[in-house]
Formats: C-alpha cells, sequence, structure tokens
C-alpha cells in the first residue's frame, strides 16, 4: 500500500472568480491551506458574533420561544406537584400528632385517682426549681431576674380558662392529689347535658370498660379537658367543639362508678390540675 504523500495538498489551490454585473471579473488563486484559515476564521468571527447577540438582546427568547414554552410548563408541573407534595406531608404530620395525642390522652385517662405510693403520684409533687445565674455580677442578676418574671408572665398569658361542664347538680368530690383523686365530680342526674368546658378537637370517644363512655377533647396550649361515665356521648373522635357546646348526656356507666355522676378533669404539660383554679368566674 502506497503511503498518502501530504505534500500534494500544497499545491493544491482554490480559484474563486466574483460575478458581479458592471464589474470586470476578477480571479483569486488561493492555496487550500490558506482558504481553509479564513473559513475557519470567518466561522469561529460568525459564532462570536451570534453569541454576542444572543446574550445581549432578547433575540433568544424569540429563538427558542418553543423550548421556553415547555420549559415554564413544565416549571409549573413540577412546582404543582411540589406544593401537592408539600400538603400531603403537612397532612400526615397532622395525622401523626393527632395519633400521638390520642395515645397519651388514652395513658392519661386510665384513673379517676391514684395510690401514694404510684411512680405517677411521686411526679406530681415534684416541685420544679428555677435557678437564676449570677453570671459574677449583680447587673447580671438583675438582666435575668427581669428575664425570669418576664417568662412566668408569657407563661400565664398561655393559661386558658374553661367553664364548669355541667349547668346543674353538685360538686360531691374536688380535686385532691393526696388522696389521689386528679378530677372533680359533680353529683348529676342521668341524663344531665355535658358541655365543652373549652374549645377545642376531639381526640377521644368512646366507651371504656372501667369509665363507661368518655370523650377527650385537646385544647390549645396543651391542655386536655376529659369527661368519664357519660351515659351517651354526642360527637366524635376528631371532631371540632367550641366552649358550650353540647358533648354528652351524664351517666353511670364504667365499672368505676359509684352512682350517677361526672367525673371530670383537666391536664396541663402531661399533669393532672385542679379544674376549679381554671374555671371563669
Amino acid at each position: 500500500m502506497k503511503k498518502i504523500d501530504l505534500s500534494i495538498f500544497k499545491r493544491i489551490s482554490v480559484i474563486i472568480t466574483p460575478n458581479i454585473p458592471d464589474k470586470s471579473t476578477n480571479t483569486y488563486k488561493l492555496s487550500l491551506l490558506r482558504s481553509s484559515a479564513y473559513i475557519l476564521l470567518y466561522t469561529l468571527i460568525a459564532w462570536l458574533f451570534l453569541i454576542f447577540i444572543l446574550s445581549v438582546t432578547p433575540l433568544k427568547d424569540f429563538l427558542f420561544v418553543l423550548d421556553n414554552q415547555e420549559l415554564i410548563e413544565q416549571r409549573e408541573k413540577i412546582n404543582v406537584l411540589q406544593e401537592n407534595v408539600n400538603k400531603l406531608t403537612r397532612e400526615l404530620e397532622k395525622i401523626v400528632v393527632i395519633k400521638e395525642r390520642m395515645k397519651h390522652a388514652i395513658d392519661l385517662a386510665g384513673k379517676d385517682s391514684i395510690e401514694i405510693q404510684s411512680k405517677l403520684y411521686d411526679t406530681l409533687q415534684k416541685k420544679i426549681q428555677k435557678k437564676i445565674n449570677i453570671g459574677g455580677n449583680v447587673f447580671h442578676a438583675f438582666n435575668n431576674l427581669v428575664e425570669l418574671f418576664k417568662k412566668q408572665d408569657d407563661e400565664k398569658k398561655e393559661v386558658l380558662f374553661f367553664q364548669e361542664p355541667v349547668s346543674s347538680g353538685i360538686l360531691t368530690q374536688r380535686f385532691n392529689v393526696a388522696r389521689g383523686h386528679l378530677g372533680i365530680d359533680y353529683g348529676v342526674k342521668n341524663g344531665s347535658p355535658v358541655y365543652a368546658a373549652a374549645g377545642g378537637f376531639v381526640i377521644y370517644s368512646d366507651y371504656n370498660v372501667d369509665y363507661g363512655y368518655m370523650m377527650i377533647i385537646q385544647h390549645n396550649n396543651e391542655f386536655t379537658s376529659i369527661y368519664k361515665h357519660c351515659s351517651s356521648l354526642l360527637k366524635r373522635s376528631q371532631d371540632i367543639v367550641r366552649m358550650g357546646e353540647l358533648i354528652a348526656l351524664s351517666g353511670n356507666s364504667g365499672k368505676n362508678t359509684t352512682g350517677p355522676h361526672l367525673h371530670f378533669e383537666i391536664w396541663y404539660k402531661g399533669k393532672p390540675v385542679d379544674p376549679e383554679k381554671y374555671f371563669i368566674k
């Protein structure tokens, strides 16, 4: 096989003959290498000019209007899908929170009273002490003291006020942690109306063997109210109720009852509190 003689390309020429009317015809003779160099140079200049035009003028939007429109439509679809995913995520988070609240509320509503030897009793009796960090000077101690009072004042603002759950009957037993009674009892006739002590979300409404027909309502600021021994429940789980709304009828249901009455409890941050201190006077 013969080798290609590259020197032959040096002898190749390109002849250009412009045909311009009313002018004499001139012939230009260029070597192949020079003509190739001119073509590459002109091509590079044309590309640079086109890039410059597209970068500083709105011509690119005109040239690629179809592609841009498709991209815009795809972007809008992606945004819609992302928003739907966010909504579903928020709904799932709400469901998880409700499930945890129901589980916690059922645990809290397990007893009308507790024994003094119970671990729960010890946690209720434990006092929470807030210490002030002195920090080495009076000015720092004063600032911490102001912050402490401000924090306590903010906590007081979070207190939720309740109305009594029944409009008739007498108070037969008061809140008494020392004796293990975690709520108050109202002596009322069977079928007496029971009202929501405050607005909230019903997280439990069902029959319990020990406490009969029972309802638990979750309120704002980590408050929970519990209604036991009813004869009938008028609201279901996941219902939203307003303060003073009829939610049940009192009764004598469940094993742990000594007669027709309503056992009512208020829990705050996982601990029972005296309902009478939170009633609207």
